[in-house]
């Protein structure tokens, strides 16, 4: 069997499939791991943590509302309505896909290998869409000019290259500023031992015998007797039913019972030890991947870990696709005016009363209008146009006891 065969076999491909630069310079880097698992894509998310960890990031990015804003002045910020792009990013991105899905398969390449490719689509000069290319087909180059170009395999072996201004290019996290990093390629050790341990406790369970106790009896059970006895014990104690019924021991026999060994123990200890790691590389906090059991610097609560999450961890993504955005599909010209902008409040939210006390103390210091706490909570303004404007600070010094509390209303600009 030849090198490519063996390549294609290892890594899940058809025995005919085209093999691009990028997956043979995978599957040198890749190879066996220690544990003897193969780390692929595919396999990687048969890992039940890994999969978690891109499913939530993935979902997040999808998620999250984006929007192109044009900023008019220093301080005064609105949706650039009538934008090409804004249409592409929040309505159709391709003719088969919508914004979320679009988004979710970009990210999803971006965490497993690094990079998310996307083939910009023009008509005369004008952006009109992007279609997402496998990341494995494409080759990202820097020229002597440093300028980037992408070379991409087609599906009948051929290759075609196109210039920096075709291709939106995500990248992770780079040391040589070229292309991302490979996070399957960094963690496949540790996913090579989720998936051993995996197939280590379905060849015990497939395998070995799983009693959960064991009658010892003086003597020698005739045939009869084991079959009497065995249908017995079915009749009185089998079926949830019958759970927690004692069990009559006769004739000198004895009941023990079958505790879980120091094998099974470590078992159980590797998985979880998996999980806390694969959700290390990705910055998720364990509790996200049902690992409540521990404590954890995230923070002290479920609220507190959440916002964790987006400050550390999505906040990250999120400006890398937000900068990206403007370098890949904005024109130059727009960049000191327009961005690409998340909106991560919905993320960032506590619950109804920590919300509402915030939103009292901003009203109070002229920081909200009553239309603005509207607008946070996805409502529309007051129908009768009176939530526009903002309450002055109280001034409790110099003021009459019947104004002293009285807050003024300042007409919005």
């Amino acid at each position: 069997m030849g090198i490519l065969s063996r390549m294609r076999s290892m890594i899940g491909m058809r025995p005919s499939a085209l093999v691009s630069e990028e997956q043979i310079r995978e599957f040198m880097r890749q190879g066996n791991t220690a544990s003897g698992a193969v780390v692929t894509e595919e396999s990687a998310m048969r890992v039940a943590a890994a999969w978690r960890c891109v499913n939530i990031i993935a979902g997040a990015i999808a998620t999250l509302p984006i929007d192109i804003i044009r900023r008019e002045s220093e301080t005064v910020r609105k949706p650039a309505v009538g934008h090409p792009l804004r249409r592409i990013l929040t309505v159709k991105p391709n003719t088969w896909q919508t914004p979320s899905e679009f988004r979710r398969m970009m990210q999803s390449h971006l965490l497993l290998r690094g990079n998310a490719y996307a083939r910009k689509v023009f008509i005369g000069n004008q952006l009109v869409g992007l279609i997402p290319l496998p990341t494995d087909r494409v080759t990202a180059e820097q020229l002597d000019s440093t300028a980037m170009q992408y070379k991409v395999m087609r599906k009948d072996g051929s290759s075609i290259i196109f210039p920096q201004r075709e291709i939106f290019h995500l990248r992770g996290m780079s040391l040589d500023g070229v292309t991302g990093m490979s996070v399957l390629a960094n963690m496949r050790e540790s996913l090579g031992l989720a998936l051993q341990t995996e197939q280590a406790g379905a060849r015990l369970f497939s395998n070995g015998i799983l009693a959960g106790g064991v009658i010892k009896h003086p003597g020698k059970l005739s045939d009869n007797a084991s079959r009497h006895l065995r249908e017995s014990m079915e009749q009185r104690n089998q079926g949830s039913q019958n759970a927690g019924k004692w069990i009559v021991a006769e004739e000198g026999m004895t009941v023990e019972s079958i505790s879980l060994t120091a094998e099974d123990a470590q078992w159980l200890g590797t998985r979880d030890f998996q999980r806390y790691d694969i959700a290390m590389f990705y910055g998720v906090p364990p509790h996200m991947l049902g690992a409540t059991e521990k404590t954890t610097s995230w923070g002290s609560g479920i609220e507190a870990q959440g916002i964790g999450f987006v400050t550390y961890t999505l906040t990250d993504w999120i400006k890398t696709w937000e900068e990206s955005v403007k370098r890949d599909l904005l024109e130059e010209r727009e960049w000191e005016t327009v961005d690409a902008r998340f909106n991560v409040n919905a993320l960032m939210r506590g619950d109804f009363k920590t919300r509402w006390e915030g939103y009292v103390k901003g009203l109070q210091n002229c920081v909200y209008s009553p239309d603005d706490v509207r607008a946070m909570e996805d409502m529309n303004p007051r129908p009768d146009g009176g939530g526009g404007f903002y309450f002055e600070p109280p001034n409790t010094a110099g003021q009459s006891q019947g104004t002293q509390n009285e807050p003024q209303k300042t007409a919005a600009n």
